[in-house]
């Protein structure tokens, strides 16, 4: 498969939201990233994977500004909005913060404003719900919600399904797809396993401190370096993940809907 960088649009004169060319990132004397590139469109998913270590995160922190490549460049559209769900956000769970004032720490937002957000990922039932007593799946949605208020062009989402069973991360990614295509805009998005975010997303580029290989999912599941990374077995995930549902599962992950004994697989 060709590497480097790629239109990831069926028009190839589309202005990208960001395009990565040649980053190489350095800490401490030790290489981190080297010769990374990627583009990122408009109305598109593009899904960052790799192993754990590979420097997923560490070129997100470039792209919005957090680390400094040591070499390359990173070109930002002008004037662009990103909205960033971080991997980790530590919060004291004695704290008596509800989800309506953590909503405003984001910046001067109306109730109106987080209230909306909140309705668009499902999570609207948490308003004055402490922040420390949402499940796993209602935080993510929460963090979600607050990467939104700023109406962005760009949905930069580390790790957003953390701490949330594989019922609950199918869910939470039909919705990550759902919010691209009613808002139109971009969404980079960074997992360790192609196989969940499979039906997700658009484009993949998968690194491990290098660029291994890129393109559509499909296309990537069969590469020889992905399959090198996550193994032989990775075809087989990949065919569990490729069906339609005839149900849904609520923030628990528990199922409603569908037909009743009707055989699903999620790997």
């Amino acid at each position: 498969m060709q590497t480097g960088i790629r239109s990831l649009s069926e028009n190839p004169q589309q202005n990208p939201l960001i395009e990565v060319r040649g980053v190489s990132i350095r800490t401490g004397g030790r290489e981190i990233l080297s010769n990374i590139d990627m583009i990122v469109h408009s109305g598109e998913v593009l899904t960052l994977i790799g192993p754990n270590g590979a420097g997923k995160t560490t070129l997100i922190r470039a792209i919005l500004g957090l680390e400094k490549p040591s070499a390359g460049t990173i070109k930002i559209r002008d004037g662009i909005r990103i909205g960033y769900m971080p991997q980790q956000l530590a919060i004291d769970p004695t704290l008596p913060l509800p989800v309506s004032r953590f909503l405003k720490l984001a910046g001067k937002m109306s109730d109106g404003n987080c209230r909306r957000a909140l309705d668009e990922v499902s999570a609207g039932h948490t308003w004055d719900t402490a922040i420390g007593d949402v499940s796993g799946g209602e935080f993510q949605r929460v963090l979600l919600a607050r990467a939104l208020l700023r109406d962005p062009d760009l949905l930069v989402l580390d790790e957003p399904v953390q701490a949330v069973d594989v019922n609950g991360q199918t869910q939470l990614y039909e919705l990550i797809g759902g919010l691209k295509k009613a808002r139109g805009c971009g969404v980079l998005m960074v997992s360790h396993d192609l196989h969940l975010v499979m039906s997700a997303t658009d484009q993949v580029v998968c690194i491990n401190g290098h660029l291994c290989c890129s393109g559509h999912p499909e296309m990537v599941s069969r590469d020889p370096s992905y399959i090198a990374l996550f193994g032989d077995s990775v075809a087989a995930n990949m065919a569990l993940y490729q069906h339609r549902h005839d149900h849904h599962h609520d923030l628990d992950g528990s199922v409603i809907g569908g037909v009743e004994g009707a055989p699903h697989n999620h790997g």
